[in-house]
C-alpha cells in the first residue's frame, strides 16, 4: 500500500516538473510549481522514512547489520549525500528490543543529518570495544550548537543534542556521547554495555 502511495507521489512530482519547464515563459507560476515540487519530494522522504520504522519492528540481531547497510544505502540514494556504513562484528548478538532501538537510532540520526546538517558526507559504524557494542553516526555537516564533545548527563543537563534519540538511548540503559565542531561537522557514539544487553528481553 505504501509503494503504491510513494510511486504515485513520484509520478505526480515529475509531472509537475513537466508542466513547470513548460511554463519558463511565467515564471510565477514555474515558482510556484517548483515549490510544490520541493513539498512532494518532502512528503515522498518522510513516508519512506515511516515505512523504514514500521519495518524496524521486524528487525533482530541476525537482520541488524543488513538492515542498517539497506537504511544507509537508501539515504544515499534519496538524498544525494554520500552515505557509508560500515561494521566490525561478524556476529551481532542482542535482543530484538536492543536491536529495533538501535535501528530507529540510526533511522532518526539520517533524518537529522537530511534536515539539519547541510552535510556532504555521513558514516555510520557498528562495532565492539571492550565488550560494549558501540554504534557511531558521524558527519561533516554544520555541528550542533555546542562546541567539543558531552556526555549523556552533560546533554540531558544542557537540554542539547537529539532529544528523540537521548530518549531511546536513555531507555536501552545506554551511553550517548555527542561531540559537535560547529562548521565541520558531528559525531554520536551509543555505547550499549555488556550488562545492559543481557538485561533487556526480547520484546
Amino acid at each position: 500500500m505504501h509503494d503504491g502511495a510513494i510511486q504515485s507521489l513520484i509520478a505526480v512530482e515529475m509531472q509537475l516538473d513537466v508542466v513547470r519547464r513548460q511554463s519558463g515563459q511565467a515564471p510565477v507560476v514555474s515558482s510556484e510549481l517548483s515549490r510544490i515540487q520541493k513539498l512532494l519530494r518532502e512528503e515522498v522522504l518522510k513516508l519512506r522514512e515511516l515505512m523504514q520504522e514500521m519495518k524496524s519492528f521486524e528487525v533482530d540481531a541476525e537482520r541488524l547489520p543488513g538492515y542498517l547497510a539497506d537504511t544507509v544505502e537508501r539515504f544515499r540514494r534519496e538524498t544525494g549525500i554520500s552515505a557509508e556504513f560500515t561494521s566490525e562484528l561478524q556476529q551481532v548478538e542482542l535482543p530484538q528490543k536492543v536491536c529495533r532501538e538501535l535501528a530507529r537510532i540510526v533511522q532518526e540520526s539520517l533524518v537529522n543529518v537530511r534536515k539539519h546538517s547541510g552535510a556532504h558526507h555521513v558514516l555510520v559504524r557498528l562495532a565492539r570495544r571492550s565488550g560494549a557494542l558501540q554504534l557511531t553516526v558521524e558527519d561533516d555537516g554544520k555541528g550542533f550548537s555546542f562546541s567539543g564533545k558531552l556526555s549523556q548527563s552533560e546533554l540531558e543537563a544542557a537540554g542539547k543534542g537529539p532529544a528523540t534519540i537521548r530518549e531511546r538511548v536513555r531507555l536501552l540503559e545506554g551511553e550517548l556521547t555527542v561531540e559537535s565542531n560547529p562548521g565541520h561537522g558531528a559525531r554520536l557514539e551509543i555505547r550499549i554495555p555488556p550488562a545492559r544487553q543481557a538485561n533487556h528481553g526480547q520484546t
